[in-house]
């Protein structure tokens, strides 16, 4: 039987978007694109679907078109642009962008429409795959999403985005804490509906005049850096959004220890930021993990800057010589690209291959792990 897939796509700037490109290589390469009915993304995980978008016409790719078309074009793009210069000339080079200071996700955003030809609107995608793009509201410190052609946050309220530049939502998804800044919305502009009741349905909403006149939207990673709550019900250990098996590709940093920096300096606040959502990661991931390991048919867990070898042999399964390729990355290797600086910057040919190859390795030796269970989930 087809299994419907669902994908959360984790953030981590560059680093992340190339690679879920080595993910999604993989899952190409195993015919499995044509599966996926639902993703679910933040940060680096929307500016990397918005490509993937971009690139097929607005529309999901089948595992052909992503190898042949889209991913060789994602490469070139992100190996000779850098979205960060272009965001930084925007701003200081337009008087009228001066304003956005301190909310640079809407530079960001003017910077993305440029730069990377992202000039629709949110409900002109193609709606044959689900796609959910996670902010989170700074006023109600909820998950702000655009979906189906509406956003908001169930104290919010929801309303119609269909005029709602599909730039603007990659944009306030990305928008780190500190290093970019929220996107400031007008409240105004809007007509809000909300449900009486958690778990409530379109149908029972009211119109709702908004709490704040402005809303900003920051990082979806602030609230859930692994785009999983959409998918994923950590309270019950199952499946949601109509899907029968979850990858989950998480490429955020890993957590490194480290000297607290002096009292007065900013980067004392960034760290605090750290720890908070390593904690908020880490409370998502073993309820999942734990029920991937009672039934690998539920989904996979891939996480950067795992070793092959060493994970393969620490949970007792696999051979080495299974893997398609001669040998896998080093542990040298893997450290390296699951150190990439979590920027928005381009980056060399070879950095790319390096993290994408990753990517592909790290969903490739779990397909070795269970490879006796995942016949029959995945085929």
């Amino acid at each position: 039987m087809v299994k419907r897939i669902g994908l959360a796509l984790s953030g981590g700037g560059v680093r992340a978007m190339i690679f879920h490109a080595g993910v999604l290589q993989w899952l190409a390469q195993s015919a499995l694109l044509e599966q996926v009915v639902a993703i679910s993304s933040v940060s680096g995980g929307s500016l990397f679907t918005g490509l993937v978008y971009r690139f097929n016409g607005w529309k999901w790719p089948t595992s052909h078109r992503y190898l042949t078309h889209v991913l060789p074009h994602l490469r070139e793009l992100l190996t000779t642009v850098c979205l960060e210069r272009e965001a930084r000339r925007l701003l200081l080079g337009r008087p009228a962008n001066w304003r956005y200071l301190f909310s640079r996700a809407n530079v960001l955003a003017d910077a993305i429409n440029r730069t990377w030809g992202v000039d629709i609107t949110v409900d002109a995608l193609d709606s044959a795959c689900d796609w959910s793009i996670n902010g989170t509201t700074a006023e109600t410190g909820r998950r702000f999403r655009f979906k189906r052609g509406r956003c908001g946050d169930y104290l919010t309220g929801y309303a119609s985005a269909s005029a709602f530049p599909l730039a603007a939502a990659m944009a306030a998804s990305a928008a780190y804490p500190l290093l970019i800044g929220p996107l400031r919305l007008d409240a105004t502009q809007f007509q809000w509906f909300r449900r009486p009741d958690w778990g409530g349905s379109e149908q029972d909403e009211t119109p709702v005049a908004p709490a704040h006149r402005t809303l900003h939207i920051i990082d979806g990673g602030v609230y859930d850096n692994l785009g999983m709550e959409p998918l994923f019900d950590t309270g019950t250990r199952t499946l949601k959004s109509g899907i029968d098996f979850l990858v989950v590709s998480d490429a955020g940093a890993p957590f490194r220890r480290r000297s607290l920096q002096a009292q007065w300096n900013p980067a004392r606040v960034a760290r605090i930021l750290e720890i908070s959502m390593d904690q908020s990661r880490a409370l998502r991931v073993r309820p999942y993990v734990n029920a991937i390991i009672d039934s690998p048919t539920l989904g996979r867990y891939y996480q950067i800057g795992s070793n092959p070898e060493e994970s393969l042999s620490r949970l007792g399964g696999g051979d080495r010589q299974a893997a398609p390729t001669e040998a896998w990355l080093s542990d040298l290797q893997v450290k390296g690209a699951a150190g990439w600086a979590t920027d928005l910057k381009k980056v060399k040919p070879e950095v790319f291959d390096l993290i994408a190859r990753h990517g592909f390795e790290t969903a490739e030796w779990n397909e070795i792990l269970f490879s006796e269970k995942a016949s029959a989930s995945l085929n």
